[in-house]
């Protein structure tokens, strides 16, 4: 098993979309502006609340939401290893009889024609 990243905890950048810092959500443009300690003090105060309820969500529900995923993932693997490849094996030999037996109708009823129309237009010919 890999060595868990405590730092980086999306590697991938798989949630590069979410903004959920201070200056992703609120920002005050030229011409209003709160009072500075207005300003630092909800700075303070939504940096406290998003830190405390998202730690507490996931206190609460990040352990089974993992678990669920976890499984969810386990059920899809195992559906497609036991299930879907050897379905696609089944249909690919399957269809390749098809296959055979289509061509082969294929050339006994068009070879004839083709061939006929082949002499035929080629007593055609321009000198």
């Amino acid at each position: 098993m890999a060595d868990l990243d405590m730092v980086n905890r999306d590697p991938n950048n798989i949630n590069d979309f979410i903004g959920v810092q201070f200056e992703d959500v609120l920002a005050e443009p030229e011409g209003a502006h709160s009072m500075d300690c207005v300003w630092k003090a909800s700075f303070f105060c939504f940096n406290i609340w998003k830190n405390f309820f998202y730690k507490l969500a996931t206190l609460c529900c990040g352990m089974c939401i993992a678990a669920e995923w976890g499984c969810e993932f386990a059920r899809i693997a195992f559906t497609h290893v036991w299930f879907v490849t050897p379905l696609f094996k089944v249909l690919e030999i399957n269809c390749g009889c098809l296959q055979k037996f289509w061509a082969l109708c294929v050339h006994c009823c068009c070879d004839p024609c083709c061939e006929a129309f082949g002499l035929l237009f080629g007593a055609f010919r321009k000198d």
